[in-house]
């Protein structure tokens, strides 16, 4: 018996060998791109795509200090980096020149520094970097090799607070630091149960400091630290009080703070509590049954602006911070609202815009003299679509469908996005899966589907599949632990759905995903690979376990509160049973993985893994892996060879059978 096994096991090895052997391996971005498998990409696909690739949108990142003009973050060349705008329709003046894309930024009150992160390769441990806009010069403030983020000025523009891991590179710590002297910065928080903890906002004589607890999407408190005894008191949230608590700003009055808190409602509302432990909450927006998705104060605490999310579209607000009165900003193009911020005189609020046919822009809406007064809104950024006509562009259709569970003895619906191209159809179908889980597909510009809706004629479907935010906290909580496959069983339910539509090609649907939407497009092919022509996996999760024991050390314990502790022997139980990876045989479809080699969340070994099992069972499957991207790809470069081979993919396997 102990020989039959090594033969056995050497037979395997010589497959293996063998399976590798036939691979086709090419290179392309100076070997930073590696493909298998992938064939040559004809030139009129290249050529019939450029013009969807070159669209880029210019999100805004702040006000400079003397109000007269405005920071983005735009493209225009291989990343995004930082910009300053003048003027309404202004040129894009460049600010940073890197390789690597900038991340968040923070501008510096009462002073012209620039705060903004960046990290090397998709890593994901951003530094933290000083830029002073008259010299061009940036200065690294953080030791290289930590994870930073979440950086906060205090009011006068002397310190710095911001979250790291620099203490044993798992914690997400809160720390303090002079810019002049990062040397000497030192932590305020410790985090002891691997937890987020992030700075939200100083205090206005600077020795108090608003701080966020994140535990999970549906667990975070807030916090009060003093920076001078070092005590850190729990406001909102905590123990005995699950709930979403995110602070907003202290108000003016000095004894309260404003916060986003889902405490007693299934969504998340504007409310207001006084800086004591256990006080009441008071709610000013009980009368909106839509999540508060972002909300804002001007730096002389008159004015407020807020957000909402109604069923994946934005409506913006104004807000009186003393009479609690708020009214709706009525001329907001209809689509996603992205950062707001007021202008340092608070006449003036800018925020970025995305709707289903225009990429995101940076608007400017002059205020008046009360809190709730406002005149024009002036578009700032005109970002380019690649010379397109944006007419041609299709919005989407929210529709919603029957799943397998009852809700009050009716059917659950599941919301979707629907995109078609224009003619009769049936059109083959692309069902594209979010990421999160606990996101949301909203009618966001996405330049890949209305691609492919004009070169291969395909219907794009997005469902918002249970535990997608936004839709309450008991939907939020739907696929939790031993309950992930339900989320499955709703892309069998649209499948249902598709076959029903008279011009929709149930026959030739393909499935897209990436993260956990990738983990969803493994899932669905094991379990649905008789009703799908394609798939396509982005980053996506072959096997919970190993994703658990492999995603980088600070943010495994968060995942855990997701997607269940693989420590407990029951649930690693489950969580092999319900893997891709352990249930390879049952997939049939083609399939694409696409990776990047330094992903700190899905690590390579998710997409190699899956790759190999695969091809062990004589599976069509491509595979591409950028060695210099992390958590998908954000190099143009990268991007668009992905973006030409998927067009291929769908090509050859999803539109071209009949």
């Amino acid at each position: 018996m102990r020989y039959a096994g090594a033969a056995a096991a050497l037979l395997a090895v010589f497959a293996a060998s063998a399976i590798a052997a036939s691979v086709t391996r090419t290179e392309a971005n100076n070997g930073n791109l590696v493909m298998e498998d992938v064939p040559e990409i004809p030139a009129e696909i290249v050529d019939s795509l450029n013009r969807y690739q070159n669209v880029r949108g210019a999100n805004l990142q702040g006000w400079q200090e003397d109000g007269s003009g405005v920071f983005v973050s735009t493209r225009f060349a291989d990343v995004d980096q930082l910009h300053r705008v003048d003027s309404p329709g202004g040129a894009r003046h460049q600010l940073t020149f890197y390789n690597e894309p900038i991340g968040g930024v923070t501008t510096q009150p009462r002073g012209d520094g620039i705060i903004f992160t960046r990290d090397a390769g998709g890593s994901e441990f951003a530094q933290i970097f000083l830029l002073d806009p008259a010299t061009g010069v940036a200065s690294m403030l953080t030791d290289g090799e930590s994870r930073n983020g979440a950086v906060t000025w205090d009011r006068e523009g002397r310190r710095l607070a911001y979250q790291s891991t620099a203490r044993n590179g798992a914690a997400n710590d809160i720390w303090l630091m002079d810019p002049e002297d990062p040397e000497a910065a030192e932590i305020i928080v410790e985090s002891q149960d691997g937890s987020w903890w992030g700075p939200a906002e100083f205090s206005a004589s600077g020795n108090q400091l608003l701080a966020s607890n994140y535990v999970s999407i549906t667990d975070s408190s807030v916090h009060l630290v003093d920076l001078d005894s070092g005590s850190v008191t729990l406001l909102a949230g905590g123990p005995g009080n699950t709930s979403t608590n995110y602070p907003v700003a202290f108000d003016d009055s000095k004894d309260g703070f404003w916060l986003i808190t889902s405490q007693g409602s299934e969504f998340q509302r504007l409310a207001w509590q006084p800086a004591e432990p256990g006080a009441d909450i008071e709610v000013v927006t009980d009368d909106i049954k839509w999540d508060v998705s972002d909300a804002v104060i001007s730096r002389d605490r008159k004015r407020m602006a807020f957000a909402v999310n109604e069923n994946g579209r934005s409506a913006m607000y104004l807000l009186d911070p003393r009479t609690r009165k708020y009214r709706p900003i009525e001329n907001v193009p209809t689509g996603v609202a992205g950062r707001m911020a007021f202008s340092p005189d608070g006449r003036k609020l800018a925020m970025t815009l995305n709707t289903a046919t225009t990429p995101s822009d940076t608007f400017v809406l002059e205020l008046g003299q009360g809190p709730l007064d406002y005149g024009n809104l002036t578009r700032w950024t005109y970002s380019e679509v690649g010379g397109l006509d944006t007419t041609a562009f299709r919005e989407p259709e929210l529709i919603s469908y029957p799943t397998f569970d009852k809700v009050d003895g009716k059917p659950r619906e599941i919301p979707a996005w629907v995109y078609k191209p224009a003619g009769e159809g049936p059109f083959p179908v692309v069902v594209s899966i979010h990421g999160g889980p606990e996101a949301q597909s909203r009618p966001w510009f996405i330049s890949t589907y209305q691609m492919w809706l004009a070169k291969l004629g395909v219907a794009v479907v997005v469902p918002n599949v249970r535990g997608s935010s936004g839709y309450g906290k008991t939907y939020l909580g739907l696929d939790n632990g031993f309950k992930r496959e339900d989320s499955v069983k709703d892309i069998g339910a649209l499948l249902d759905w598709i076959a029903l539509q008279p011009d929709l090609d149930a026959d030739r649907v393909a499935v897209f995903g990436g993260s956990y939407g990738g983990y969803m497009v493994l899932a669905s092919a094991v379990h649905y690979s008789d009703r799908l022509r394609a798939a396509v996996d982005i980053v996506g999760i072959s096997n919970f376990v190993t994703f658990l024991e492999n995603t980088q050390d600070y943010r495994r314990d968060l995942r855990r509160v997701e997607y269940g502790d693989e420590r407990d022997p029951e649930m690693r139980a489950h969580l092999e049973k319900i893997s891709p990876l352990n249930n390879v045989e049952e997939i049939s479809v083609p399939m694409f993985v696409v990776q990047g080699e330094n992903d700190p969340r899905v690590p390579v070994t998710e997409a190699t893994q899956m790759v190999a099992a695969l091809r062990e069972q004589g599976n069509t499957v491509w595979y591409m892996n950028a060695l210099n991207e992390g958590h998908g790809y954000r190099k143009k470069e990268n991007r668009d060879i992905y973006q030409q081979a998927t067009v291929l993919f769908l090509q050859q396997y999803l539109v071209g059978q009949e």
